[in-house]
């Protein structure tokens, strides 16, 4: 069985490839190419009325890059409605590493001084390869999504990968697209140069985007 490294998952993830185990307790991790993939073109982001009204609230705070171990661990984590992972030991091991070469990151949504919630994935170039998220309290992964969104596209990034397709993610204008059209547009991506988080992230991208438009056109 061939050793998962941070250089080969880099190279997997430049083709379109991503790593799974079966479950956590099998060490085996296979790769996947998915047709269709799923994707959340930025451009056409959506939140819910709802879901504004929620994040102008300021309930939760939001760090990046803060807690990255733990956030892992709760994408990892079994529950009720998570019965399994594909999280296993290596899994976390690599991905560690990728964080500590500054390819993997972290969102940590917190209330109070308890981590609620959250979400991570490889940044490679110009795109952005969702993982996983996890959500101890309503709507806090959706708004670990909201702030991973705003600072993608104010720091330029073209490509956002949420890999399978996921009906949960149809909500905020997740689409399907064909394997032949995501590997021209990753091509582009990783190809490109944007840098994650924003150094000042500012969720007027994401909550008043029309508006953004109209001071930028």
């Amino acid at each position: 069985m061939t050793k998962i490294t941070p250089d080969l998952l880099i190279e997997a993830y430049k083709i379109g490839v991503f790593p799974m185990a079966n479950n956590q307790d099998d060490p085996k991790i296979d790769f996947f190419d998915p047709d269709p993939r799923g994707i959340i073109p930025l451009e056409n982001f959506h939140i819910s009325r709802s879901l504004r009204k929620l994040i102008r609230k300021g309930i939760f705070k939001v760090t990046y890059n803060a807690a990255f171990s733990s956030i892992l661990e709760g994408c990892s984590r079994i529950s009720r409605n998570r019965p399994t992972t594909w999280i296993n030991h290596e899994i976390k091991t690599v991905y560690k590493q990728l964080f500590d070469m500054g390819y993997c990151h972290s969102i940590e949504i917190w209330c109070g001084k308890s981590i609620v919630g959250g979400l991570y994935g490889v940044s490679i170039g110009a795109a952005f390869f969702g993982e996983s998220m996890f959500s101890l309290k309503p709507n806090a992964s959706k708004v670990a999504l909201v702030h991973l969104v705003a600072s993608l596209k104010q720091e330029g990034f073209v490509l956002l990968d949420s890999q399978f397709p996921n009906k949960h993610l149809v909500q905020f204008g997740a689409i399907d697209i064909t394997r032949e059209d995501y590997k021209s547009r990753l091509s582009f991506a990783v190809n490109g140069e944007a840098k994650f988080p924003a150094r000042s992230p500012d969720l007027y991208y994401v909550l008043e985007p029309e508006h953004f438009k109209t001071q930028t056109s």
